[in-house]
């Protein structure tokens, strides 16, 4: 089983990574899925099986990206309020020089690409959408709230946009050329303050 499992995960990386090269080097709209599976030496049918749209193609991480806010939440630590647990993950993503910022070589490129594409805009936008409802689930179990009590959905909104707003301000500055050590020390000043604003409202809300 490890054995199979291994192999379907170096299929599925292969695809991919087919795909990205692709995409970099003709755009998004240009390339078709029949031409990515052919590059990565699979059938059409198997890129399908394992990215059921082109734009699962692009956004490959895209549970990862959904669920991290919630995770955050989710595996903070006793007492830790879920304004602290955002940020706290904010900055270990920082530090760990977390892909899904884009503060590496090539981001801008494939920054770029998402700028091109209409179809990739209105996926990051639901994206963006995706992570701040499974913020406000896994907010609304911690607090035991009731479905008619908005307080997940409202503070839910406001660390998703704050989120989404930094990683924005990434891209801009990557995109305008900034060196990636400047971005990070941008980055931390702007998470500092901006969590800093979101806790005088939110408190120890889900603590």
């Amino acid at each position: 089983m490890a054995l199979r499992e291994a192999k379907k995960a170096a299929t599925r990386t292969a695809i991919a990574d087919a795909a990205l090269g692709l995409f970099l080097e003709r755009g998004f709209d240009r390339v078709t899925v029949a031409e990515v599976a052919r590059v990565a030496g699979v059938s059409v049918n198997t890129a399908f099986n394992y990215f059921p749209t082109k734009e699962d193609l692009f956004f490959d991480r895209e549970d990862q990206v959904v669920r991290r806010l919630a995770g955050a939440v989710a595996s903070r630590a006793p007492g830790e309020s879920a304004v602290t647990a955002v940020r706290n993950a904010f900055l270990r993503e920082l530090d760990d020089d977390e892909p899904t910022l884009g503060l590496h070589p090539g981001a801008a490129a494939f920054h770029r690409v998402i700028e091109n594409s209409t179809a990739l805009q209105a996926r990051l936008r639901r994206l963006h959408d995706d992570a701040r409802d499974a913020l406000a689930t896994e907010l609304a179990a911690a607090t035991k709230a009731t479905v008619d009590d908005p307080a997940p959905r409202m503070a839910a909104a406001v660390l998703a946009g704050l989120d989404a707003a930094l990683h924005a301000e990434a891209h801009r500055r990557m995109m305008a050329g900034e060196r990636p050590d400047d971005i990070r020390s941008a980055l931390r000043a702007a998470a500092v303050h901006g969590f800093t604003l979101a806790a005088q409202g939110l408190g120890t809300y889900g603590a």
